[in-house]
């Protein structure tokens, strides 16, 4: 039986990546992201927003780019696959982890860092986004020029009848 194991997460960074290099040189990038989500309480009609936080792996090139552009705040689109690790903590009691390794990464928002004002703003207490300011409004295109007159449509009667079908 087939299955598949895809995952798909836009957030928002929680905290600047981490960047590590293994023996070989190949890179490795961990960030948390957050999601959120909101809904109504069934008690007090009262409507809150939850916050989920979740670790992507970036490898190679991607873990390399992820470094250099990425930092806390950035919008993110990420998909990729889950993977269970388990490990042994301080106490020896044996735990389970479950990351997201990363296959893609599309980054949000406009261009961080390049010079111009991208309208991002930082990480409130309860982890969302919230920009500081709205950027200003756009002017109105300019009017689309004159277009030229389509060419009259051909004149069937003129056509001749030794059409061979």
């Amino acid at each position: 039986m087939a299955s598949v194991n895809k995952v798909i997460i836009v957030g928002n960074l929680g905290r600047d990546p981490e960047i590590r290099y293994m023996p070989s040189g190949d890179a490795i990038a961990n960030i948390a992201v957050a999601t959120s989500y909101k809904s109504k309480d069934r008690n007090t009609g009262e409507q809150k927003e939850l916050t989920e936080w979740h670790r992507i792996s970036f490898f190679g090139r991607l873990a390399e780019i992820v470094g250099q552009y990425l930092k806390k705040g950035s919008s993110v689109y990420v998909e990729g696959r889950l993977q269970t690790r388990k490990y042994t903590d301080k106490d020896g009691i044996e735990r389970y982890a479950t990351d997201i390794i990363a296959e893609n990464m599309q980054m949000l928002g406009g261009r961080q860092g390049m010079g111009g004002d991208a309208g991002m703003g930082g990480m409130d207490d309860g982890g969302g986004y919230e920009p500081q300011q709205r950027p200003a409004p756009r002017q109105a295109p300019p009017a689309p020029a004159a277009r030229p007159q389509p060419k009259p449509a051909p004149n069937f009667s003129d056509m001749d009848d030794d059409i061979p079908f």
